[in-house]
């Protein structure tokens, strides 16, 4: 039953069918062939999948980072962020990574990032003699960043369908996307002095402290945000709406950038986008329904645990699986449909599943930003005008770095628990 839906399911992506469709023409051609239960499970699972609390976080943080995006927000963060670090060797680079690190913390999609100060920030690397293929390719793999630091709508939706905190989940992608950032940083660095890329300014607190009075009721979004999950003040679905109504107020009254006649454009590219995902998991419920029924979980965690029992070499098995997977699959498809199948062998295997819940989200999360679906990579394109081969090639050495940054995680989970240890997770 399994291996039926998935051949179909791949077959029907492969010649062009929506992902949503071809997902639930295969779980409902799966049950009429290889079952006696009545079609009318599928609607029930349907239903049930979004009779949850929880999945109306997603929308919420969707609006959020679309107002961003059109109230000016950008441009405060972008310009913060130049004062903070402009001055290191790679400048523009270093803001480039900084001001992604921050809208990340207000935004949650990784889209938006890019559309936004990814827009800025290549323009402005651009006008600083640096080169466009290298300017592209760094803020195509800092646009990741948004997925991996809350609220990332990525991590509510893998940390809801696998069962686990989703304050722990979301929480616990703060240091791994910030290890990420320095070590991003650091290479740019080297890179830059190498090549002698950037200009030189000199660091001032007066400028530092101009801008910062100047993006603060931006900054203090994402305080607000990750402080309230912290503290349990409200839940991650609170959360979405406080940032809603915080960032249109910021956005309408304080910068001034956001004029209401652009809200009902607003509020129709957020149905257009939240409709997308959550047709997906509409679809994926009854999918995960069949891959029970089928026993798969089992037997796939049987099997594995079969090659090895070292969590360690399942851990490296999983890391390759899940990055083909990504390059292959939207990341929202993909944790509905994998997130069932292999929890069960995360259990068996003795692995945190809160670690391998932000471990599968950031390895899912290359596959924003590399061909053949990646959507990022073909906004960072349609950006800069730049061919798909030329953008993916700049950015080999920052899917490297990514790559090594991972394999570190899997050595030293640690380094992403204990934090959440020491918070009481």
């Amino acid at each position: 039953m399994s291996i039926f839906l998935l051949v179909m399911f791949f077959l029907l992506v492969f010649i062009g069918v929506p992902i949503a469709i071809s997902l639930g023409l295969s779980v409902v051609a799966t049950i009429v062939l290889f079952t006696e239960v009545p079609i009318s499970i599928v609607i029930q699972s349907m239903y049930s999948s979004m009779n949850s609390f929880i999945m109306v976080a997603v929308p919420l943080f969707i609006l959020a980072g679309i107002i961003m995006d059109e109230g000016g927000i950008a441009e405060r963060i972008f310009d913060f962020a130049k004062s903070v670090v402009g001055w290191i060797t790679g400048g523009l680079g270093h803001v480039n990574i900084f001001a992604s690190l921050i809208f990340a913390g207000m935004a949650g999609s990784s889209v938006a990032d890019i559309a936004s100060t990814g827009r800025i920030t290549i323009n402005a690397m651009k006008r600083d003699n640096y080169p466009l293929e290298y300017a592209a390719s760094l803020t195509l793999i800092t646009s990741m960043l948004a997925t991996i630091i809350p609220p990332s709508i990525l991590m509510i939706v893998a940390a809801s369908t696998a069962g686990v905190s989703i304050s722990a989940a979301l929480i616990g992608g703060l240091v791994p996307g910030v290890i990420i950032a320095v070590i991003f940083m650091i290479y740019n660095y080297f890179y830059s002095k190498k090549h002698g890329l950037g200009t030189h300014q000199k660091f001032e607190w007066k400028n530092v402290s101009k801008e910062f009075i100047r993006a603060f009721p931006a900054l203090l979004a994402p305080v607000i945000l990750i402080g309230g999950i912290l503290s349990g003040y409200f839940t991650p679905t609170e959360a979405a709406a406080i940032a809603v109504l915080y960032t249109l107020l910021v956005s309408i009254f304080v910068y001034k950038g956001l004029p209401l006649r652009k809200l009902p454009d607003i509020f129709h590219r957020t149905v257009n986008l939240t409709g997308t995902i959550l047709f997906i998991a509409v679809a994926a419920m009854p999918a995960g329904w069949v891959f029970e029924y089928d026993g798969l979980p089992t037997r796939l965690a049987a099997f594995i645990s079969g090659i090895s029992e070292s969590s360690l070499v399942i851990m490296l098995l999983l890391f390759v699986f899940l990055i083909v997977v990504g390059m292959f699959m939207d990341a929202t498809a993909a944790i509905f449909i994998l997130v069932p199948i292999l929890m069960p062998t995360v259990a068996v295997a003795e692995i945190d599943p809160v670690f391998f819940v932000i471990f599968m989200v950031i390895s899912l999360s290359i596959g924003l930003i590399t061909p053949p679906i990646g959507v990022c990579l073909y906004a960072a394109c349609n950006i800069t005008g730049l061919k798909l081969e030329e953008l993916s090639k700049a950015s080999l050495p920052w899917l490297g770095i990514t790559f090594a940054t991972l394999i570190l995680f899997i050595f030293f989970p640690e380094l992403i628990i204990t934090p959440l240890s020491w918070l009481g997770f």
